[in-house]
Order: structure tokens, then sequence, then C-alpha cells
């Protein structure tokens, strides 16, 4: 059979002083399996989409803004991932500079500003605290990685790197 994953992307807006990334806190849905977890923002692809506008689409559907410049920093595989075991695959960005003013709150939750230093003490997704510190780390190129997971647990992480 072959290998059908979900095209997403995933998007990490930095602040102007490139200190801090606008995160979304899921809290608005009861149903939603990211409830109570910070991530970035982002989502699926539409059919007729490359990844590009696809995460410019996103991020102006979920924040307001409009991205100036971005970053592509990787790929991540996540087999196992979806609440009913569906198989994931991310193109994760990092948004260098955007126009307008972030909304403080979109249907999936609150949006709010994090230092970096304080992103890996937020209740994440397990397997985020492997690769969000690759996100901003610009002394490495971009990283390609394989994250399985079996019901919301992470079983393993590996990545190649650029």
């Amino acid at each position: 059979m072959p290998y059908t994953p979900i095209l997403a992307t995933l998007g990490y807006i930095m602040s102007p002083d490139r200190k801090q990334t606008l995160l979304i806190y899921r809290n608005s849905r009861p149903n939603d399996q990211h409830l109570g977890k910070y991530n970035g923002l982002g989502g699926k692809l539409e059919p007729h989409e490359d990844v590009v506008v696809g995460m410019k689409r996103e991020i102006y559907e979920e924040s307001g803004l409009q991205c100036v410049q971005m970053v592509l920093r990787g790929t991540i595989n996540w087999p196992g991932f979806g609440a009913s075991g569906e198989n994931w695959l991310a193109f994760i960005f990092r948004i260098d500079s955007y126009q307008g003013v972030p909304f403080t709150q979109s249907n999936e939750g609150t949006l709010t500003w994090v230092p970096l230093e304080q992103i890996l003490t937020l209740p994440l997704w397990e397997g985020d605290r492997h690769f969000l510190p690759l996100v901003f780390d610009d002394t490495i190129g971009q990283f390609h990685g394989v994250m399985h997971y079996q019901g919301g647990t992470l079983l393993s992480w590996n990545y190649s790197v650029l």
C-alpha cells in the first residue's frame, strides 16, 4: 500500500527582535487533539497549493499576518500522529518578517508571543521538544526528520541535516 500522509505546513513567526515566537495555545475546541498544548501555526495543504502558498494562507487565517520573509527549516514525517493514527508530513517554516498586527485569538485558541528560552517549559507535544531547537538554530541547515507516534505517544525520533 502506498504511503499517503496528510500534507501540512507548520510555521513559527519571529518577533522583530528575534527573541520571541508567536504560538497558539489550543484552548478553544473541547474535542481538539491539541487541546491544552502550545503549537506553531499551520494546517493542511489544499489541493491547489504549493507549500509556500499554503503556509502563507494558514498564517494569515490564524494570525491576520502577511508573511514577508520565510525560511524552510525542514520537514517532519509523523507516522501515526493523527487522532485516529493518520500519517502526517509537514513542511516546517520560520517566518522572519511579516506585516500586520497579530490577532490575540483565533478559532483554535489564544495567540501569544513566547520568549524562545521559555518555549520548552510550555505544555507541548513531547516530540516538539526535539525539533523546536532546530527551527531556531541558524548554525545548522535544513533538518528532515521522522517522528513515530502511536496513541498520542512519541515512539522514536531521528533526523538528517543538509
